[in-house]
């Protein structure tokens, strides 16, 4: 080993002899500390003019361990990103020069609303797109973005551990792994004799969040799928920068460490091309790769239909919306044509799309159309992607995404930064290096039907101007039991009026509190199917329903119901059901008695009185009071 690190050492004192000695003198000296790849790094850095970081080191013999693991840390930073640390450090000083000009990043382009389609819940439309993406199912990968931590929510855990709603405490990890598991499990009753298709779900996890992930994994026996299925790809964090030169920075209290922040979630398309799991997954037939993110709670409500229309119009890029109000703070899907013929369909930010439009020939900039929404629908970055053109574009760019920089300028000048900076990039820029004739487009579904994100903790949210989304767990719950609601009501339940109460200074429409595990209704055919007669919930009232084969009929429900059944119990529920049921009673945020996942939401449930039946053996059952 000495031999090859001295023909190294000689190899970057021949080719750099100036600047090895004078440039970075400390370096120089400590070289013959440093392994032969750890040398190639220095060069490496050398070369990018990162001579800052080598300053402060103290002669050979002090520290020397710290020397070493400043390397270490340097080839983990170089390895993760497509093109090494050399690459990051251009890629950062194009960017960096763009910003420091003003350049508007959609210079040369128009905007214009793409084609897609607008699905109205329950009509023959969305049911046919039901059953198509149902059967499309078996071809589905899942990948869930869950980098993050709760502490903008106010909460100390992992997002993903945090309670949907408070019925039944499904957490959101839970949540999606019943619902994946549903959902494959009604593929095989539609596909018979084609046995049990596995459909593989991988989690992309960061520093913060991936032992956290695991043990929540393995302490739940993975939510009852298989450890098999589920795959974590664990992010790493980006070099940090100080400068309009891209030199990279040091933690503020160690000299030997890079600071580094997280790159963003369009990492997760970098990791799925290294890991191999593209070609595995398309080796097995599989035809679809779906992306979300980690707290919304009525995600899976509308990912059949969605993944319907991804298959009826052989989209590449499927962008899952919603109705956006113009200027709402939600980035919309629009199509962008450059002067020089150009063109890709991409989320542009709410805040580049008003002065977008209004320097292209709409003076007005964002406004509603007479449907009293933006014509430009709104981004929730759940995206459905066709693997075997993904896989082309993945092979193509490497993984790598358009990244952007955002450095906070010390004044007019932007000379100065007023802390580090680092490059990001996001899961939804992935079409913008897409060739015009891929087919990207978009499904709109209804706002209460798909998207009740939570990310916002309680004082923030009680900022919120009245009327607008809090995305708060308060809203994000109570918007689970309005669509539950409002599904029931279409298939014929009279279901009471919600009313309105305040929770942590947010007002809210507070409908019964209904929810059901997926397997026993994932598609709206499904409920139905399981709901008949003449049904009625009184607005007070508290429901759950556990189990795959429980039908109710001419129920009659004033109070709390809870009906747990094994897969191979049918249950008729129905009759008069009526007791005092769960009040809900409010919750001070500030109030540190009580558990974090509650007291964010403002409320908690006193259980006063409910019906509460379980049947773990097999067999018919009848539960009518």
């Amino acid at each position: 080993m000495a031999t090859s690190t001295a023909d190294s050492l000689s190899k970057l004192t021949i080719k750099s002899d100036d600047f090895a000695a004078s440039s970075a003198p400390n370096l120089h000296k400590n070289l013959f500390l440093l392994s032969p790849q750890q040398v190639e790094l220095a060069k490496t850095l050398m070369e990018m003019e990162q001579s800052h970081l080598f300053e402060q080191w103290p002669e050979p013999g002090i520290d020397d361990d710290e020397k070493r693991a400043f390397f270490d840390q340097v080839a983990r930073l170089n390895s993760s990103y497509p093109g090494g640390l050399a690459s990051y450090i251009k890629t950062a000083r194009e960017l960096l020069a763009e910003s420091k000009a003003g350049k508007n990043p959609f210079d040369g382009f128009t905007p214009s609303v793409p084609s897609g389609e607008v699905l109205a819940f329950g009509d023959d439309n969305f049911v046919q797109y039901e059953e198509a993406g149902m059967r499309e199912a078996r071809k589905a990968a899942f990948v869930l973005v869950a980098g993050g931590l709760g502490e903008r929510l106010g909460y100390n855990g992992i997002k993903v551990a945090l309670p949907s709603e408070s019925v039944t405490g499904t957490c959101f990890l839970q949540l999606y792994i019943e619902s994946i598991l549903a959902l494959q499990h009604a593929n095989c009753r539609l596909v018979k004799g084609d046995g049990q298709a596995e459909i593989p779900l991988v989690i992309m996890t960061s520093d913060d969040t991936h032992s956290r992930t695991v043990d929540l994994l393995e302490f739940n026996a993975y939510f009852g799928m298989k450890p098999t299925q589920v795959k974590l790809l664990k992010q790493e964090k980006v070099a940090c920068l100080i400068d309009n030169d891209a030199h990279l920075a040091l933690e503020p209290n160690n000299k030997y460490k890079i600071q580094t922040k997280p790159h963003g979630h369009g990492d997760v398309h970098s990791l799925l091309y290294s890991s191999g799991l593209l070609k595995q997954w398309h080796d097995a037939g599989l035809r679809w790769v779906l992306f979300f993110q980690d707290t919304n709670g009525l995600l899976f409500k509308a990912i059949p239909a969605s993944l319907g229309v991804s298959a009826a119009k052989q989209y590449h890029v499927n962008s899952l919306a919603v109705p956006r109000k113009a200027k709402d703070a939600i980035g919309g899907i629009t199509k962008l044509t450059h002067k020089d013929g150009r063109t890709m369909v991409i989320n542009v930010e709410y805040n580049q799309l008003d002065p977008l439009l209004r320097a292209t020939g709409y003076p007005d900039g964002d406004v509603n159309s007479e449907t009293g929404y933006s014509p430009f629908p709104g981004n929730i970055n759940q995206l459905i992607l066709e693997l075997g053109p993904y896989m082309e574009e993945l092979t193509r760019t490497g993984g790598s995404i358009k990244e952007f920089v955002n450095p906070k300028y010390k004044d007019s000048t932007k000379t100065a930064f007023k802390s580090s900076t680092r490059l990001e990039c996001m899961m939804q820029d992935y079409p913008k290096t897409l060739s015009p004739s891929a087919r990207v487009g978009f499904t709109v579904m209804d706002t209460w039907l798909a998207y009740a994100p939570v990310k916002n903790n309680p004082e923030d949210a009680a900022k919120v101007p009245k009327g607008n989304p809090y995305h708060s767990a308060t809203s994000g719950e109570m918007a689970i039991y309005r669509a539950n609601s409002l599904i029931l009501r279409k298939a014929g339940v009279k279901v009471d009026d919600p009313v309105c109460q305040t929770f942590n200074a947010q007002e809210v429409e507070v409908w019964p509190r209904i929810v059901w595990k997926p397997k026993w209704a994932l598609t709206f055919a499904d409920v139905k199917n399981k709901v008949r007669g003449n049904c009625t919930v009184t607005q007070r009232s508290t429901m759950a329903i556990k189990g795959q084969r429980i039908f109710v009929e001419d129920l009659s429900l004033d109070g709390a119901l809870l009906v747990d059944a094994a897969d191979r119990a049918e249950v008729e529920v129905g009759g008069r059901v009526q007791n005092k049921g769960w009040i809900i009673e409010n919750v001070d945020h500030k109030d540190t008695s009580v558990p974090e996942e509650v007291r964010i939401r403002g409320f908690k449930f006193n259980k006063v009185d409910q019906l509460e039946k379980t049947y773990s053996e097999p067999g018919k059952f009848s539960l009518k009071p």
